[in-house]
């Protein structure tokens, strides 16, 4: 008996054609993007050296100044606030070379003890002097 449904039966298969082209494009797209290792085509032996000296951070010098004109070098407190007491403890802190220099002033701190500092520095011939600030709360 042989019943026949009217439909034939197709062949179902499946497309490699678009997943090839998808698998060559993401080939494509690796090849690009990676570095690549560049040797020189010379063959070099390099000199040795002995083991190489780290360069310290640059110093810097800090003076505070409190809200009862104290000045704090590099967070030491200072015996008095007279400009010779500033001056040599600058002089000394910076052992011959111009460093940068840092004031921070307390916003209550009286005005005397910041002209003091700053002229103390201009005395001393440093060129770069920062006065650090804050930004007001909103």
């Amino acid at each position: 008996m042989n019943f026949y449904h009217g439909k034939p039966e197709e062949d179902v298969s499946i497309n490699l054609t678009p997943l090839i082209d998808v698998v060559f494009l993401l080939l494509i797209f690796f090849m690009v993007s990676t570095t690549f290792d560049t040797t020189s085509q010379l063959k070099i032996r390099l000199p040795e050296a002995s083991q190489a000296q780290t360069q310290d951070p640059p110093r810097k010098l800090n003076l505070l100044i409190d809200a009862k004109g104290r000045f704090f070098l590099n967070s030491r407190e200072l015996t008095n606030s007279k400009s010779a007491t500033l001056r040599a403890a600058l002089e000394r802190a910076m052992d011959g070379n111009r460093l940068p220099i840092v004031i921070q002033s307390d916003a209550d701190s009286p005005v005397q003890s910041l002209v003091t500092a700053m002229d103390v520095v201009s005395q001393l011939g440093l060129k770069q002097v920062s006065i650090a600030t804050t930004r007001p709360i909103e």
